[in-house]
């Protein structure tokens, strides 16, 4: 196969991307209609896929005060997997957004979910700190009835321990 056989078979079997290579337009509010996916090329693989979003911003719903962090995103793919640019503004759609730090990370995770159908999500805010106190909330998922299930248990509770004796 020459290479503009493969590039062309890769253009048209991604042709549903609408963001990818077009002009950057960024919400201003909170968006889930912006996730686009494609397709993992690899489900029978059990791999990681990270994404890191230092410039996460939120408002805190009570004051309107902007709140900033970073949020990890680490997922092992099933079928579908999200796409990175829709991801980008996805996240920025939550610079309006008013939303306790605990309720950004379900909210995220919750949404990635019913995109992708994940064997394993899990989602981590470090915000920074505001009035002398920060807070990391961490919320993960394994698909029901599978071992990633069991893993899902596994280390939300690990994570518990373990930020217990990082943080003193």
């Amino acid at each position: 196969m020459y290479r503009n056989d493969y590039v062309h078979m890769n253009i048209e079997e991604h042709n549903h991307l609408s963001l990818l290579g077009n002009k950057t337009e960024y919400k201003q509010e909170y968006a889930p209609e912006v996730l686009e996916t494609f397709t993992n090329k690899h489900p029978e693989n059990d791999y990681w896929v990270r994404f890191r979003c230092p410039e996460f911003t939120a408002l805190c719903p009570i004051t309107g005060q902007p709140d900033f962090a970073t949020i990890s995103i680490d997922y092992i793919p099933d079928v579908r997997m999200v796409e990175s640019k829709s991801l980008k503004l996805y996240l920025f759609s939550f610079r309006n957004h008013g939303a306790f730090h605990e309720d950004c990370v379900n909210i995220i995770r919750n949404d990635l979910i019913r995109l992708m159908d994940p064997k394993y999500i899990e989602i981590t805010g470090i915000f920074t700190p505001r009035g002398g106190i920060s807070i990391h909330p961490y919320c993960n998922y394994g698909k029901p009835g599978t071992e990633y299930e069991a893993l899902a248990k596994k280390r939300l509770f690990s994570r518990y321990m373990q930020s217990e004796f990082q943080d003193k």
